[in-house]
């Protein structure tokens, strides 16, 4: 089973190997930072609705850079 994802100006064949090794590393980008900040944050201030919403901002800060590089990432060279 191959998907297709368009490029600029033509079509390129990406495998279900790359696609899931290629989500789950830009998964990995989002995910770990907003575990590693929430668990310090609570850790640290013991407190569980600030750490819930530093994590959530950690979050969606990491998003905005993993677009970036799935950008760069999914496109088959």
């Amino acid at each position: 089973m191959n998907f297709y994802l368009l490029s600029d100006d033509k079509q390129s064949k990406l495998s279900l190997l790359d696609i899931v090794l290629r989500g789950t590393v830009i998964a990995t980008i989002i995910a770990i930072p907003s575990i590693i900040a929430f668990i310090i944050t609570w850790i640290i201030l013991d407190n569980l609705i600030y750490a819930a919403i530093l994590g959530a901002i950690i979050h969606f800060i990491a998003m905005g850079f993993s677009l970036k590089i799935a950008k760069k990432l999914l496109v088959k060279k």
